[in-house]
């Protein structure tokens, strides 16, 4: 009966008291809280007209009502009570505190709002794989790797830095150790070291809410890395024939193992070490030197050309050109020096510079522009190098033929007549015409013609030919017609007129036996070639008579020795020599000599006793193909014929009458009449 009247009494002292004074409520409520591990967590809780009974709960589980609270040794409520305050402190916080916290008042039945209590775990300093000193290889990507490892709360972000400047270029992986908690956490940072970055400290940071300072790990690079070479000449700009010297520095980790040196491409035989000395000369300029240093890592290679200064040097000589009349004509011509040479043009033998530069360009050139044009460079500062080089132009055209001088011929004696041909193209045919005929090669009655190769051309005119017309057994008809030498090719004809001179005398067959030849008494001239053709009748000597003869052969005067060539073959009395000696025909074949007066006076020959009658020899015979003479040295240049025989002789015709003597074991003597 007791028991039941209790809770009444106690409801109507609450009423008693409630009518009396305020109700039972929170002045202060506790709220979220956030701490780190290992240092004190507080919880407040005020109350406001009560002095019953208070508790804290911890995740709806009561800590109990006492203040020390028992069983919870890092628990405890804090404050004075008769003034409701009944705040719960924790300390030293860990993870199993994190929880939802109420502080309730039993007795008035009030509980307060939960509050959350937040334990964060700061971050370990985070560790750098390989390091403190990480191993790299300049030149080659990379990653550095950082890794935070433990239970930090909340999951810690890791930078890098270099020299305090946050880098790019990273990327995170979040990894759980296992279910629900998390786990390591790690950082890539991916590079590409250079030799500059050996010695270089990175730091990695870690940092989260708990710890927003963060932890650092720093490592240091360390970078193996090819050889980086300089190299050098002194003295850079150098004239062709100086020394010089290269040198080759390098820095490598690690050490460098080796020098190999090289010119355009090719090994530097016996060349070791970062020095090497040479002679400058102009390839240098153009092959550059290179040295390739080695070691453990790789090799590395520079190089360099040197500023050589050199003469011009001929490098494309000009070529050959052949044109027709009225087109155009260019030279080529190509010279490297350093600085560059200037290059000219001139003709040969001239003065007057036609163009400069590589090319020499002729518009519509003719006859006259044929000749030799030079390529010229000047020597350089140096003085070394320059020099020239020609090519010919040849002017393809119609022949140019010109009438030699020949010998005036005795009545019913051999004669000779001669042309001389330039033409390029080479002619198709050389023609001797005159009244009743004409004749391009071999025999036909008493003429006869040879043709034979001019020992030089005129420049640019193409190839020379001598053709020469022999007449066996004059007639007066000869020396009264002309002679023609024409010649043909493809671009027209060109041609010469020529006349057969006489002697005056009695005709060859009734002469007596008295020739006088100038001259000493081993038949060589004692005067020179200027006195020979020029010298006066008086000049030749005293006549002397034999006793087989009372007439004595006289030259009519001086032949006039004219050059139809201008200088580019000699022409000479009977023959012109042309270099080729006299061709047949062109003088007589002397026996040794047989002087008839004392030593020192001229010389004269007994020819009664071969005049009239017919010589028992021809000049010419047919021997495999070539023209031959009586004598060795008849000839010293002639061309081949496509056939040749004996002459055809009309009826009762010498077959070209020549004085007919012994065969000379000496040399054959040249005549000028």
């Amino acid at each position: 009966m007791l028991r039941m009247r209790v809770p009444a009494l106690l409801v109507l002292l609450f009423c008693f008291r409630g009518s009396a004074g305020p109700s039972p409520h929170f002045l202060q409520q506790p709220e979220d809280l956030v701490v780190l591990l290992g240092e004190e967590a507080r919880l407040p809780c005020a109350l406001g007209a009560y002095w019953g009974l208070v508790q804290w709960t911890k995740s709806g589980l009561a800590l109990g009502g006492q203040r020390d609270l028992p069983g919870w040794s890092r628990y405890w409520i804090s404050g004075n009570a008769a003034n409701g305050q009944h705040d719960l402190h924790i300390r030293p916080v860990e993870l199993e505190d994190e929880a939802s916290y109420e502080c309730q008042a039993t007795q008035a039945g009030l509980r307060s709002r939960p509050a959350q209590l937040h334990v964060l775990v700061p971050p370990e300093a985070p560790q750098v794989l390989g390091g403190p000193s990480v191993s790299l290889v300049a030149g080659v990507p990379a990653n550095l790797t950082c890794r935070s490892r433990g239970d930090a709360r909340p999951t810690p972000e890791l930078l890098w830095f270099r020299d305090g400047v946050l880098l790019d270029g990273t990327t995170f992986h979040q990894t759980l150790l296992k279910e629900g908690t998390p786990g390591s956490v790690e950082s890539t940072l991916t590079l590409t070291p250079f030799s500059h970055d050996d010695g270089a400290t990175f730091v990695c940071r870690a940092r989260s809410q708990a710890l927003p300072s963060g932890r650092d790990t720093a490592i240091t690079l360390s970078l193996q890395y090819p050889p980086e070479v300089t190299l050098s000449a002194s003295p850079h700009t150098v004239q062709e024939g100086e020394k010089v010297i290269f040198l080759c520095q390098a820095t490598a980790q690690p050490p460098v193992t080796g020098y190999r040196w090289a010119k355009g491409g090719s090994p530097v035989l016996g060349a070791r070490g970062p020095r090497l000395e040479v002679v400058a000369d102009a390839s240098f300029l153009t092959e550059p030197v290179s040295c390739e240093v080695s070691n453990a890592v790789g090799s590395a290679n520079r190089s360099t050309a040197l500023d050589v200064l050199f003469g011009p040097i001929l490098q494309a000589k000009p070529e050959p050109v052949s044109v027709d009349v009225g087109e155009d004509a260019s030279f080529s011509c190509a010279w490297r020096g350093n600085p560059l040479p200037r290059v000219t043009w001139t003709r040969r033998g001239g003065a007057q510079v036609l163009g400069s530069g590589a090319t020499l360009h002729l518009p519509s050139v003719g006859p006259e522009d044929a000749g030799d044009y030079v390529c010229r460079a000047e020597p350089g500062l140096s003085g070394l190098g320059g020099g020239a080089a020609e090519a010919r132009l040849t002017v393809n055209a119609p022949p140019v033929v010109t009438a030699l001088h020949s010998a005036p011929a005795f009545l019913r004696g051999p004669a000779r007549l001669q042309c001389l041909v330039f033409a390029s193209p080479a002619p198709d045919a050389v023609v001797w015409s005159w009244d009743e005929g004409f004749l391009e090669a071999g025999s036909q009655g008493r003429f006869l013609v040879e043709t034979f190769p001019a020992p030089e051309s005129r420049g640019g005119l193409g190839p020379g030919l001598i053709s020469v017309l022999h007449i066996s057994g004059t007639q007066e008809s000869d020396f009264s017609r002309s002679f023609n030498c024409s010649a043909r090719n493809r671009l027209g004809e060109g041609g010469a007129q020529a006349s057969l001179g006489r002697r005056a005398s009695a005709s060859f067959s009734e002469q007596k036996n008295l020739m006088r030849i100038p001259g000493s008494s081993d038949g060589s001239s004692s005067r020179g070639p200027e006195e020979e053709e020029t010298g006066s009748r008086e000049d030749r000597g005293p006549i002397v008579h034999t006793d087989h003869s009372d007439l004595v052969l006289e030259e009519e005067g001086t032949l006039e020795t004219k050059d139809p060539t201008n200088g580019y073959y000699k022409v000479r009395g009977v023959s012109v020599s042309l270099s080729l000696g006299e061709a047949p025909g062109g003088g007589l074949f002397l026996p040794p000599p047989s002087p008839l007066g004392p030593p020192g006076t001229p010389t004269f020959y007994d020819f009664n006793p071969h005049l009239g009658m017919v010589p028992p020899c021809r000049l010419y015979r047919a021997r495999a193909g070539y023209l031959t003479t009586p004598h060795p040295r008849a000839f010293t240049s002639y061309i081949k014929p496509t056939s040749f025989g004996p002459p055809d002789l009309a009826p009762g015709t010498p077959p070209f009458p020549c004085a007919a003597f012994p065969t000379p074991s000496h040399p054959r003597l040249q005549t000028h009449v």
